[in-house]
């Protein structure tokens, strides 16, 4: 009886082999979805999308949900994920905020970008000559070349389109391509759980520099005009923060790098602030003088740790101490306003205009977070909260394995796999 079973299964394997090879019925494919079919991404989610693919990035624009993959572009409608428009694109970012964002997408190694309208994707404007674009709440600015040494930055207004400034640049344009190319600035905390774009496009900053070889041009975004330029000593890194010019100097002695930070004001040379002993974490080994990465911190500050193991926040503008912790205390994000510290099972919120901390989580051990315009987003274990950055008041509380990708005034999105939801703050 029990080998007439089991011939009954081969033959039943071998019948549905058949029968799916030929083309005539197929069941694998919603076998395997059955299989691969998980629970809810998050109890209680506004609503659940299934994409096309496991996406690169996810973007709240204005009441459209942005969802970039590797040659693809899709929108869906961020009150109930109806479909809007789809693209075909390499790379997409946002600029602007609010209902004046835009979506700029382009191809790689393809000149030019498109700037759509994130609700209908009609285009808005196009451009044919840029090789790099950077993308800001309030500017868009991208880079042309029309030869090696020939090279101008222009800036425009997302909304309008209207062109802001333009100025010539020499040769920075051979290492600068695609969206949002790295300039020396300082370098986001980040954590696994959260993705690294979680907060939008930051303001413009005051100054940009942009690599040349082995200088940095300094350009000022108010006026649109090459205000200084930059050529580090082989022990030295620059990073532009703050509105200052930061040179960062590592000595190897006795077996140590010992460091230095000056800070200038271009056009003139002249020393905002100066800390002796100060490690910006410019080196991947402390006592490597060889310092290959940006400041660790956000937009106008950075993250140092003093000759004492002390981490120490500090305003890149004019060097005031905004925060100087213990040897057990970690800053796990930070911004303009506010910091995430972690100690023990211990985070809380540090707010640099009132010098203290507006809220804490305890039972929180391992926590990363991330800092967003709308909410603080903590996350340890399967645990996602999203906090008033302010006071600390919950919006949101979720059980939860999923990443959280972007957050917008009133909820976030988070993704699992090809899975995307939206989780409405209460």
């Amino acid at each position: 009886m029990a080998s007439a079973g089991k011939g009954f299964a081969l033959v039943a394997a071998v019948t549905v082999t058949v029968l799916a090879s030929t083309g005539v019925w197929n069941p694998f494919p919603q076998i395997w979805s059955w299989i691969t079919t998980s629970g809810p991404v998050a109890p209680g989610s506004r609503w659940e999308q299934e994409l096309g693919g496991t996406p690169q990035s996810v973007a709240i624009a204005g009441d459209a949900v942005i969802v970039e993959y590797r040659t693809s572009v899709e929108a869906y409608g961020l009150t109930a994920a109806v479909p809007l428009w789809s693209s075909d694109a390499d790379w997409a970012s946002i600029a602007g905020q609010g209902s004046d964002a835009v979506v700029v997408t382009g191809r790689l190694l393809t000149k030019g970008y498109q700037v759509l309208d994130p609700r209908t994707g009609a285009q808005r404007r196009a451009d044919t000559t840029a090789s790099a674009v950077w993308t800001y709440q309030d500017a868009i600015v991208d880079l042309s070349c029309s030869g090696g040494d020939d090279c101008r930055l222009t800036a425009w207004d997302p909304k309008s389109g209207a062109q802001l400034w333009t100025v010539d640049t020499g040769s920075i344009g051979f290492v600068l391509d695609a969206a949002n190319p790295d300039l020396p600035d300082t370098r986001r905390l980040t954590s696994d759980e959260v993705d690294d774009d979680v907060a939008g496009p930051p303001k413009l900053p005051g100054l940009l520099g942009f690599p040349d070889d082995e200088q940095i041009r300094v350009i000022d975004t108010a006026t649109g005009k090459l205000v200084q330029t930059v050529r580090p000593g082989r022990d030295q890194r620059v990073a532009v923060v703050g509105g200052r010019v930061l040179t960062v100097t590592g000595t190897p002695r006795d077996g140590t790098c010992y460091y230095g930070v000056v800070a200038t004001d271009p056009p003139r040379s002249n020393v905002v602030w100066r800390r002796d002993g100060l490690n910006l974490r410019t080196a991947e080994n402390g006592s490597d003088c060889e310092q290959g990465r940006d400041p660790a911190g956000g937009y106008n500050v950075v993250l140092g740790v003093d000759p004492y193991g002390r981490e120490v926040l500090i305003n890149g503008y004019d060097g005031r101490n905004l925060w100087y912790g213990d040897k057990e205390s970690e800053v796990v994000a930070v911004n303009d306003a506010y910091a995430v510290i972690r100690k023990d099972d211990t985070v809380r919120g540090w707010s640099f205009s009132k010098d203290k901390a507006v809220w804490r989580q305890t039972g929180r051990a391992d926590a990363g977070a991330a800092l967003t315009p709308y909410a603080v987003i903590v996350v340890s274990g399967n645990r996602v909260t999203a906090l008033a950055p302010s006071s600390g008041a919950v919006r949101a509380d979720v059980r939860t394995d999923a990443k959280v990708f972007a957050v917008g005034p009133d909820g976030m999105i988070a993704v699992r796999g090809r899975d995307m939801a939206y989780l409405a703050f209460t």
